[in-house]
């Protein structure tokens, strides 16, 4: 597991740029659980940036059909991409989605010893059983930083 510090970077990438969107927003959802420290303070970071509406969801049915005007989303730092993908979804965006980016997150954390090793032997195993031949691939591990971890579990669950 990273450091707790190494977590930071996310939190206050969000709390920027919800603070870049809050004042122009006429809501401002927040995705995630009322116990994390994180998901209250992106709350208290829309109402002090002078969002006149601020509601924290923790799944997309949880949205009120009176929204209206410009709606910012904004999600705790362990908060799915496909349910900030649903919330959007169910918002229907009349007038399209405007991201707002104020900082690139490219953090890198490295897979475990354990699972490096892990993918050497699978990588070894799948040369050997193609007979020996290499298949022109460099060592899996060593690629991990260009590889989604979603990838890889897409790819260890088929």
């Amino acid at each position: 597991m990273p450091d707790r510090s190494d977590l930071c970077f996310a939190t206050t990438n969000r709390q920027a740029a919800l603070k870049a969107i809050a004042s122009e927003s006429d809501a401002v959802v927040v995705i995630g659980s009322a116990n994390s420290s994180n998901t209250v303070a992106l709350e208290q970071v829309a109402r002090v940036g002078g969002c006149p509406r601020v509601l924290r969801i923790n799944a997309a049915d949880e949205l009120p059909d009176d929204l209206s005007g410009t709606v910012g989303v904004t999600a705790g730092a362990s908060a799915p991409e496909a349910l900030v993908e649903e919330v959007i979804a169910r918002l229907a965006p009349a007038e399209g989605v405007t991201e707002v980016t104020v900082t690139t997150e490219d953090e890198y954390f490295p897979p475990p010893p354990e699972l490096r090793e892990l993918l050497r032997a699978v990588g070894s195993m799948l040369g050997f059983l193609a007979g020996g031949v290499s298949s022109g691939r460099s060592d899996p591990a060593a690629e991990d930083r260009s590889v989604s971890a979603a990838d890889v579990l897409d790819l260890l669950a088929s």
